[in-house]
């Protein structure tokens, strides 16, 4: 495995909301990123559907990996707005980040989701974040 997504691996891993969710770095480089979440009933709404709130952490979460290939590991998101265009049904929610723009400080970057299962996959959502450098502090030595 090359190093930098075994870098985003072990940031991924020191996020216990991450972990919660059962989140899996699938695809890390400078920018890009590919985030996993196997879809489990505990992750659904009552009607079935993943709920809305994984779908915007895996955008949110995606968005600031991709952000923090190209600034460094030291960023937050700073905004964002999610666009949902159906219900996910499926095994999988892949989301895919890429960076649109960035300077020294910031990246614009756009994240499509996805509901995997039986080898199609189908767009679900799509996702637009601004993903801010912030200065250095003791937990983000890296």
């Amino acid at each position: 495995m090359d190093e930098f997504l075994q870098l985003g691996k072990d940031v991924l891993a020191s996020q216990p909301f991450s972990k919660l969710v059962g989140a899996e770095l699938t695809g890390f480089s400078p920018g890009n990123a590919e985030l996993t979440i196997t879809i489990a009933d505990r992750l659904k709404q009552q009607h079935g559907f993943l709920h809305g709130g994984v779908i915007s952490y895996a955008a949110d979460n995606a968005l600031t990996f991709v952000g923090g290939s190209v600034l460094g590991p030291a960023v937050v998101t700073s905004e964002y707005k999610i666009n949902y265009l159906k219900p996910v049904i499926g095994n999988k929610l892949i989301a895919r980040a890429t960076v649109i723009y960035a300077s020294k400080t910031q990246a614009v970057c756009r994240c499509d989701l996805y509901a995997a299962g039986e080898g199609e996959e189908n767009l679900c959502a799509i996702s637009q974040g601004t993903i801010a450098k912030i200065g250095q502090t003791p937990q983000n030595k890296l």
